[in-house]
């Protein structure tokens, strides 16, 4: 028995009328994902990275050579709003990691290029992310993690 288990039993003593299956999941889900956040960020924080300034990082540095994109398509891709990409725009720049470039042909247009230095710490960091993402869920075996992958693609779907 764990806490959600606990939790919906005393609904289920007060209200039960109530169906608290999607509760409990959800419940899941969201402690799960907080525990894993907790973890995440403490690995980001070792080497002076947020949570979303290691997401520009990884965005531009999946998006292949030259590892550069726009303002635009970063905020499509990590759902952002304009203010909160420029402020991780700028704490970045500020460490060196990206460097942002006007257009010669339209000042308003900028491109976010990942540095050097940008380039070695997310690939350093990015083999660690992963090792600490495989002991998050060392506990399940394969088949298990296959079908948990499937079940919330499902269930993401729905939103999406």
């Amino acid at each position: 028995m764990d806490v959600v288990d606990r939790l919906t039993q005393q609904w289920a003593l007060e209200k039960p009328e109530l169906d608290t299956e999607p509760m409990a999941i959800m419940g899941r889900i969201l402690r799960i994902a907080k525990h894993m956040e907790i973890e995440v960020a403490q690995l980001h924080k070792r080497y002076g990275l947020k949570l979303g300034e290691f997401d520009v990082l990884a965005t531009l540095r999946r998006s292949g050579e030259p590892f550069c994109l726009t303002p635009s398509e970063l905020m499509g891709s990590m759902l952002l709003t304009s203010g909160a990409m420029t402020n991780r725009l700028d704490k970045l720049e500020s460490k060196q990691l990206i460097v942002r470039t006007h257009s010669t042909a339209d000042r308003r247009s900028v491109t976010v290029k990942l540095t050097a230095k940008g380039i070695r710490l997310i690939d350093e960091l990015l083999e660690l992310h992963v090792e600490l993402q495989h002991r998050l869920i060392s506990g399940m075996d394969v088949e298990h993690k296959a079908q948990l992958n499937q079940m919330l693609k499902l269930c993401l779907a729905e939103f999406e």
